[in-house]
């Protein structure tokens, strides 16, 4: 067999598990409204049944495997950020603050000076 054929074959394999993990959860939910009857436990344990069986069979696929790769390569990405100190944390909000203070002040002046020049000096509508 040739790389390009076994290659094919497994990406067909691959689609074929996330169908089959896409199918189990369809049937859990399906199961929930097909069982009217019966119990709650009973229809959502149908339900948690087809959702945790359908997860295993996606994270057998390439593509589960590819998303657990990159979720610890998150984990251990954030495990490296360097968090700022409550002090520090404190400090930014307070200049974010005072910056949204300063520009409102800014802007609702700059609209009363408009609202004066045009209103007042151009069109002569006074209140």
């Amino acid at each position: 067999m040739s790389a390009s054929s076994v290659e094919t074959v497994n990406v067909t394999a691959d689609r074929i598990k996330v169908a089959l993990a896409a199918l189990l959860v369809g049937a859990g939910i399906v199961g929930f409204y097909v069982l009217p009857e019966q119990q709650v436990a009973a229809r959502v344990g149908a339900v948690l049944a087809g959702l945790v069986l359908g997860v295993i069979v996606f994270f057998l696929s390439a593509s589960g495997k590819q998303l657990w790769a990159f979720g610890q390569d998150a984990i251990r990405e954030a495990q490296r950020v360097v968090w700022p100190t409550r002090k520090e944390t404190l400090q930014m909000t307070g200049i974010v603050f005072v910056f949204v203070v300063v520009m409102a002040i800014f802007l609702w002046t700059t609209d009363k000076t408009l609202e004066w020049v045009l209103y007042d000096l151009i069109l002569g509508w006074k209140k």
